[in-house]
């Protein structure tokens, strides 16, 4: 059961500006209490609700290990951002917080969330949130965790941001696994792939 004993919400405007920003502002989300708190700040019209999940929630995708760690020892502990992680045998060195200001790429995304309607109880992310389908969020397997970007589907036009908190897409060459809210947001959700370009967002 996921208990409030806190309550933050703040507002960021969407502009030019640094993505530092952006980080100290998810940065307090990750500094709460394991299974205990909830967060809520928006970035402009985006409306973001953190709740970090009991460690006995099992996670959304098999990851190995995390910083020559158990995921969930990693978890606890709070080694998580941008450590080295093992997947299927496959070692992933995500970016360092100065590459991620940089990012930008064009490439293919898909959507997750079905299989973890299907199971009881609640489900964990890479960094230890707990995962909701119907929030704006996305999977990358080398952001820091986590960091916001904005999602542009090439094919519509649609755009929006969303709080990328966990590790994927393990398929292919998939750049982004973004969750099924947001993928019918953004206008793909029956097609379930897209071609997008995703951009670290800027915050003043």
């Amino acid at each position: 059961m996921l208990v409030s004993c806190g309550f933050f919400s703040t507002s960021y405007d969407v502009a030019k500006g640094t993505v530092v920003a952006t980080y100290k502002t998810a940065k307090i989300a990750t500094d709460i209490t394991v299974g205990t708190c909830k967060v809520a700040y928006k970035i402009g019209k985006y409306t973001f609700e953190v709740v970090m999940a009991p460690l006995d929630w099992p996670m959304t995708h098999d990851i190995e290990s995390i910083d020559g760690m158990s995921p969930k020892e990693a978890i606890a502990q709070g080694r998580v951002k941008n450590a080295p992680y093992v997947v299927k045998g496959k070692r992933y060195v995500p970016m360092s917080i100065e590459e991620a200001l940089k990012y930008s790429e064009t490439g293919v995304a898909s959507w997750y969330g079905r299989e973890t309607q299907r199971q009881k109880g609640g489900n964990m992310t890479a960094n230890g949130e707990a995962f909701d389908p119907k929030k704006p969020t996305a999977a990358h397997k080398y952001l820091p965790l986590p960091m916001h970007v904005r999602v542009k589907n090439l094919d519509n036009g649609r755009s929006m941001i969303v709080r990328v908190n966990d590790r994927g897409p393990f398929v292919g060459s998939r750049i982004i696994d973004l969750s099924s809210g947001a993928a019918k947001q953004l206008g793909f959700y029956r097609k379930g792939l897209a071609r997008v370009k995703i951009e670290t967002v800027q915050l003043d």
